[in-house]
């Protein structure tokens, strides 16, 4: 399958097969991403990270994944160091960084942002997170973790738990596990639910999802537990988020009452919702989601550049 050189802005610029077709790379670029075996398959390819919004996991997986690859990095941390500050435009930064690289990795805190860099680049634009919008290489990797834990995707139960308004994760992943024939739950407070354009996606896409705030009524039935951070960076107002502040606590109490075989994921970093008891359990796989971000990430990169293995 053919994927060089198109965009990834949203986990709907893919289809299943595509999907399908990444998950099975990914693994495949297990031993690569662990370092049993080598690989410089992509040697003299430059990939521009561009990251205008902090970031641990995503941009230091993209280095890893690079570095894996043979692929040299441009790193920009943040639009203080670049032309922006001057007053550049974003359209007229990516028309700059695309003549020093051959793909462009990019964060912004504005939802739109990637889609905007795809239309003025000529080279492929990956979406590492536009604000409150979408995270399509997160929702890669979360689907390979669940597919790689349970076996597959399709049926699963699935429940997603937290900031479902504000958190890009959840956007993404909820669409494509409508692809996938999951069945999804989302728990939430009324101001922090899933946007209804997502909810309408899902909709139409697969089965309709379930909304409450009761998270303790629904844990008994879920395969897969996606808990997400209350993110208040995101809050306009202050007082807002306060008052939504540790609604839910996953803790060994909570799991009492879940399956044994239900595995607990969270796209990191996470503050006060998951107890560090939890990590102990064999529910916890939320730091093999993050060792998964390279293997999908070498896989991402492979895909767009036309690499091929050694």
């Amino acid at each position: 399958m053919n994927l060089k050189d198109i965009d990834i802005v949203s986990i709907r610029d893919l289809d299943r097969s595509q999907i399908d077709h990444i998950l099975d790379l990914a693994e495949k670029m297990i031993p690569f991403a662990t370092g049993e075996r080598m690989t410089r398959c992509l040697e003299g390819k430059v990939l521009a990270n561009l990251f205008f919004e902090p970031s641990t996991r995503t941009k230091l997986s993209f280095e890893s994944a690079a570095a894996r690859l043979g692929i040299r990095v441009l790193e920009v941390s943040s639009a203080t160091t670049t032309s922006m500050s001057k007053g550049e435009t974003l359209s007229d930064t990516i028309r700059t960084v695309e003549s020093y690289s051959d793909i462009i990795v990019l964060r912004h805190p504005h939802e739109g942002s990637s889609r905007l860099a795809a239309h003025f680049s000529s080279k492929p634009v990956i979406n590492a997170g536009d604000g409150a919008g979408q995270h399509p290489t997160q929702t890669l990797l979360d689907l390979f973790t669940i597919r790689s834990e349970k076996g597959g995707i399709e049926g699963m139960k699935v429940v997603m738990v937290g900031d479902l308004k504000y958190g890009r994760t959840a956007h993404s992943l909820a669409v494509a596990l409508s692809m996938f024939g999951a069945e999804l739950t989302f728990v939430a407070p009324e101001t922090l639910q899933m946007p209804t354009d997502t909810v309408d996606q899902v909709s139409e896409v697969g089965h309709a999802p379930r909304l409450t705030s009761d998270l303790e009524s629904v844990i008994s039935e879920a395969d897969v537990l996606y808990v997400t951070r209350i993110q208040r960076e995101r809050f306009p107002d202050p007082e807002e988020y306060n008052k939504v502040a540790g609604t839910y606590r996953i803790d060994k109490t909570l799991l009492r009452e879940a399956r044994k075989d239900l595995i607990v994921l969270h796209p990191l970093p996470r503050v006060d919702e998951i107890a560090p008891e939890v990590d102990y359990t064999d529910h916890a796989k939320y730091f093999r989601q993050a060792f998964n971000g390279v293997p999908m990430r070498m896989a991402i990169l492979m895909a767009l550049l036309g690499g091929e293995l050694d």
